[in-house]
This record gives structure tokens, C-alpha cells and sequence, in this order.
């Protein structure tokens, strides 16, 4: 940081608050859409092997919503961890 733009401790100290709590909850989220989303192509993969065509409808159905919350969630912690460094 150039002299003269130095934070004060407060400053200092609530950033690094912010940036751990933010990263910890970020990768958190990060990683429960993923498990959501992993575990919906795998149902979804599983119903369409098990019922053939009949199935199919329904295992794509659970794939794009669990597919959706993955990006969702993914969307959100990026939100969280940039909010924690301060960024926008």
C-alpha cells in the first residue's frame, strides 16, 4: 500500500475479520452446491439408466434444478468472498 493510504488498526482489523469469515463461508457454500449439484446429475443419471426413455423428462428436470442451484450457490459465494476482501 502506498505511504500515506495505510488503514488504521480498526480498519486493519475488521478487513481481516471480514476477509476470514467471508472466505470460510464462501468456500462452505462453494462446496455444499456443489455436493447439490453432483448429487442431482447422479440421481438424474441413475433414474434415466434404471427407467430408459420414460425416466428421461424427470432425471433432466433434476439435473437443470440441481444444476441451477450449483450456479447459484457458486454466484453467492463469490458475492460473499468479495464482499469479505472489500471488493465489489
Amino acid at each position: 500500500m502506498p505511504i500515506g493510504q495505510q488503514e488504521s488498526g480498526a480498519t486493519a482489523g475488521a478487513k481481516f475479520v471480514t476477509s476470514t469469515v467471508g472466505n470460510t463461508v464462501g468456500g462452505v457454500t462453494n462446496t455444499l452446491g456443489g455436493v447439490v449439484g453432483a448429487l442431482g446429475r447422479g440421481v438424474g443419471e441413475t433414474l434415466e439408466g434404471a427407467t430408459g426413455s420414460a425416466g428421461r423428462p424427470i432425471a433432466k428436470g433434476l439435473t437443470d434444478v440441481t444444476n441451477g442451484i450449483e450456479k447459484g450457490s457458486n454466484d453467492v459465494a463469490g458475492g460473499v468472498k468479495r464482499a469479505g476482501e472489500w471488493k465489489s
